[in-house]
């Protein structure tokens, strides 16, 4: 066994390990509630284990796929030749930091569930499939199995929503999966237009890729289905548009859920656009990026411009997360190598942070029972800790320095302005909409006039000062320590065809 197959036996652990603890919980007695919360708060800690070493073993070698594993699956039968399906993983620049993000998050949501106590045993059962799902989306090399996981990783979210949610929660739940699984028939009808135009016999996504580039994939059927996997991959990132399920399944999902959901889930579908576009049809990227470009602004503005009129915190957090995900688009619609490297940069920031923001919530919501900022007032004399942190996801949110959100935000901004001013200037717009809404949140909240109503609130637990920590620790390390996280993520950006200086 080679080395690098070793490692590669490490990255089939991040998505056998999830599995893994889902399978040993099926045969924990349900009413084992403890048993339960240790099983997942000990899985937690092993995928962030793995998840670290996964980011910090990728070389800056020049090299591109890592890690890398390879178990045919069916080959030579019917359609399919040499290497037909193949369970191909690897893992690049931007995957390694994903994996990273995911690691971090699913720990902290964990540790966020602890006080969950109706039906926990199914829950953790569904949280784990779902992050196996992340996983292994991110891993897979193969078409066959980038779809299965991805699929693996969106269903779960109906139950977990429609059965541990609160606040409307079928009707979020529905929404939520019926707009997911119109995204999921289009990247579906996508995959095999693609591996019949190909027609190598194989979903290995290596040798697709090279026939996007040499020309296999004709760029009239590249413009052709473009749209199919963008738009498909766009509805899981909020893309404007279809991003009307979002602020609804925030509102709706636990707190864990939306942790995940916004902090990870979402990242699946600007990392689809990706590997299924931008990798897979050159041609057609190119073509369709002023449009992507087009949406994404609108995205950004609207979903700032929809945070500055919300009263309920999550609602604001999910219109936070679609003008978020609106700057990845517009960062990946820049074809060039900083605005797509601050995309990816992005969709990190973006995820540690928002999973803070919503710990935050869950944790104030706990004990009030209400997300109606109109009702709180001078927090900052009961729950100093909360307020602490909730506002260092604030000022990362705006993109302030020393933060996360400021290092993604600035490279975002240059590839826009490159590509052009007015896209340049709408972008800055939307961040200086963004300091909108949390500086008035924060006046409302944090230190307007106290509510003696709220006079017995208790300040954050240990574990919800531990699950915060870790994403503090995240956001300050990407703020002020940019270089493992942009060389990693520029050394596959430089790689991308068609991607300028």
């Amino acid at each position: 066994m080679t080395f690098d197959e070793g490692q590669g036996y490490v990255v089939l652990a991040t998505i056998a390990v999830p599995l893994l603890a889902a399978l040993t919980l099926v045969f924990v007695p349900g009413h084992q509630k403890m048993a339960v919360r240790y099983i997942s708060a000990v899985t937690g800690a092993i995928v962030a284990g793995l998840s670290i070493y996964v980011f910090t073993a990728y070389q800056l070698d020049g090299s591109d796929a890592q890690m890398r594993l390879r178990w045919v699956w069916v080959e030579n039968t019917a359609f399919l030749g040499k290497d037909g399906i193949t369970l191909n993983l690897a893992v690049d620049g931007i995957s390694s930091l994903m994996a990273l993000l995911t690691g971090v998050v699913a720990f902290a949501g964990a540790l966020a569930s602890w006080k969950l106590d109706f039906r926990n045993k199914d829950f953790y059962i569904l949280y784990w499939v779902l992050l196996a799902g992340v996983y292994g989306t991110f891993f897979s090399y193969d078409l066959f199995f980038f779809f299965f996981f991805y699929e693996l990783a969106v269903m779960p979210l109906y139950l977990l929503i429609g059965v541990w949610g609160s606040t409307r929660e079928e009707y979020g739940a529905a929404k939520l999966t019926l707009m997911l699984v119109g995204g999921s028939v289009l990247i579906w009808i996508g995959i095999f237009a693609v591996f019949h135009e190909a027609n190598l016999g194989t979903f290995d996504m290596e040798q697709l890729w090279a026939a996007g580039r040499d020309g296999t994939l004709s760029p009239t059927f590249q413009k052709v289905f473009f749209p199919f996997m963008a738009v498909g991959c766009g509805v899981l990132a909020a893309l404007w548009p279809f991003h009307t399920w979002s602020p609804d399944g925030h509102m709706s999902a636990p707190t864990a859920v939306s942790m995940v959901h916004a902090g990870v889930l979402m990242k699946l579908g600007a990392f689809g656009i990706i590997r299924l576009g931008i990798q897979m049809m050159p041609e057609g990227a190119e073509f369709w990026m002023p449009t992507l470009m087009v949406l994404g602004v609108i995205g950004a503005v609207y979903g700032a411009t929809a945070a500055l009129t919300q009263r309920d915190f999550k609602l604001i957090s999910g219109y936070s997360s679609v003008s978020h995900m609106g700057y990845v688009l517009m960062g990946l619609a820049t074809m060039n190598q900083i605005g797509i490297t601050g995309a990816v940069l992005q969709m990190y920031s973006h995820g540690v942070m928002t999973a803070l923001v919503f710990l935050m919530i869950g944790a104030l919501y706990d004990q009030a029972h209400t997300r109606d900022l109109k009702d709180f007032g001078g927090i900052a004399k009961v729950m100093p800790l909360w307020v602490i942190f909730y506002g260092i996801a604030g000022l990362a949110n705006v993109g302030l320095p020393g933060f996360s959100g400021f290092t993604a935000e600035f490279h975002i901004f240059v590839g826009t302005f490159k590509s052009g001013r007015v896209f340049g200037a709408l972008a800055i717009f939307g961040a200086a909409l963004a300091a909108a809404y949390m500086l008035r949140m924060f006046a409302i909240v944090f230190f307007g006039p106290f509510n003696v109503r709220w006079s017995d609130l208790k300040d954050l637990t240990p574990l919800e000062r531990l699950s915060g920590g870790m994403l503090i620790a995240s956001i300050v390390i990407m703020g002020v320590w940019w270089a493992p996280f942009t060389d990693r993520v520029g050394q596959t950006v430089t790689l991308l065809p068609g991607v300028t200086g």
